[in-house]
């Protein structure tokens, strides 16, 4: 039994939702965004929220029944707030510049990465050594994040690398004279 898939998603003021095709498609101030359903759930939008149940009462279903929830959550946290990621980038000589559509990275190699920046999602460079990445879609404000941070991860000894804001870095102690 799923505690959080119990929970109906409410459905804030200015926020629609519909089933249309397969698809549940939620409107709001910032646009729309529709994900695909699963024949092993139930959906139902009624005044003012959207209830997610399963279908029928095997192991997959009760399994997918609080990631679907939580999905459908993530559909309407991004058409009324959207997210954001902020990535901070430590070490001599790396930078961030937004220019346009374009991301570009300087990360110790010896040529720059130019990274474009995906449809519906908007990245600004307050100061050379912070990315902030926001859009209304949660995986891909957070899958655009990961590749820029995949080109260099931060590293134990110095902490050099690029780190999303708040993560904890574990720090090792170098060689000892």
């Amino acid at each position: 039994m799923s505690r959080i898939g119990k929970k109906p998603v409410v459905l804030p003021a200015g926020v629609t939702a519909k089933i249309e095709d397969g698809k549940l498609i939620v409107k709001g101030a910032k646009g729309e965004l529709s994900m695909s359903t699963s024949d092993l759930i139930d959906y139902k939008v009624e005044e003012g929220e959207v209830s997610v149940n399963p279908a029928n009462k095997t192991k997959q279903a009760r399994q997918y029944w609080g990631m679907q929830r939580t999905l459908v959550q993530n559909l309407v946290d991004g058409v009324t707030e959207g997210f954001t990621k902020v990535l901070e980038i430590n070490g001599v000589g790396y930078r961030a510049q937004a220019q346009g559509k374009k991301l570009k990275l300087q990360l110790g190699f010896s040529h720059d990465i130019d990274l474009d920046v995906p449809e519906g999602l908007d990245v600004k460079t307050p100061d050379q050594t912070t990315v902030e990445i926001s859009g209304i879609d949660k995986q891909k404000v957070g899958q655009f994040a990961a590749e820029i941070r995949e080109w260099r991860k931060p590293e134990p000894y110095k902490g050099k690398g690029v780190k999303y804001r708040g993560e904890y870095i574990f720090r090792k102690e170098g060689k000892k004279k």
